[in-house]
């Protein structure tokens, strides 16, 4: 009983290594009350090293994707070798001025170098901040996880997720990845505005209409169509899928878009202005 209890201890402090919150030195202003604002979601392909500071200068400068006020990124690194052992969410949140979560599920093998992972940012700061690692393995018993996080605009709360879903399970396992994500949501109260992006990976022809039957039955919305928002060159002939997505609840998207100039990761960034379904109505 003993041995069970320390190795329960064990995985436990090994879960709360994978969980990092923090923020940069000087938090970027925003306006104390404002009706809008952008929202960013993109799968970064675990940049680093120069590329990394090009995403950061973009996600500041960007006439599309910069200046927003949340960001949820993906494939995103910390003390691995690929990107120089070091921290990608905290160096891209001091770069920004941002506050920062950032989380990855528990790698396969022990000994592993830590998973990459997802994070939040936001100039606000985020609070119930929440882990939660996706059901059904992929291969090698890969897991993948999702972000939750509570941020206050204007006195009201709302709450936000980054998901990066498994590639290769079956799509009915996928979508049990994502309602673990909706799980978590209904939580919270029905009318508190809501966010849920990131890389979904649905990729197979029939899992646009599946994954808008879940969502939607559960009470958000996304305002994108079907633009494709990942390319891969396959024997030289591109291919365009539409694997990332961005969905709302209790707010109104007054712009949004993909910005395909943009061509650091393999996915391209979806971006979003929106806008309070309250605020929306008394216009």
């Amino acid at each position: 009983m003993l041995l069970l209890f320390l190795f329960l201890l064990q995985l436990t402090f090994a879960d709360d290594q994978l969980l990092e919150a923090g923020r940069a030195a000087t938090i970027r202003k925003y306006a104390p009350a404002t009706n809008e604002l952008k929202i960013v979601s993109y799968n970064i392909r675990w940049r680093g090293g120069d590329e990394l500071k090009q995403l950061a200068k973009l996600l500041h400068d960007d006439k599309e994707i910069g200046g927003a006020s949340i960001l949820c990124l993906q494939e995103v690194d910390r003390k691995k070798k690929r990107t120089g052992n070091s921290n990608t969410a905290r160096t891209l949140a001091d770069a920004l001025g941002m506050y920062y979560a950032w989380t990855a599920p528990p790698p396969a093998k022990n000994g592993d170098e830590e998973e990459t992972g997802v994070a939040i940012m936001s100039v606000y700061p985020l609070t119930d901040i929440k882990r939660i690692v996706l059901p059904n393995a992929g291969p090698n018993q890969r897991r993948r996880v999702a972000l939750g996080a509570t941020i206050e605009i204007d006195g009201r709360k709302w709450r936000v997720y980054s998901a990066h879903a498994e590639t290769r399970i079956p799509l009915d396992k996928k979508m049990e990845q994502y309602n673990a994500v909706l799980e978590d949501l209904a939580r919270y109260p029905p009318d508190m505005p809501a966010i849920v992006m990131g890389d979904f990976n649905t990729w197979e022809p029939n899992a646009d209409n599946k994954t808008i039957k879940l969502f939607t039955g559960a009470g958000l919305k996304t305002p994108f169509g079907a633009q494709p928002t990942f390319r891969r060159r396959v024997l030289f002939v591109p291919i365009e899928l539409r694997l990332d997505w961005v969905w709302l609840r209790g707010l109104e998207a007054t712009r949004y878009g993909v910005d395909r100039q943009i061509e650091i990761s393999d996915h391209w960034p979806l971006w979003t202005v929106v806008k309070p379904l309250a605020a929306v109505t008394k216009k």
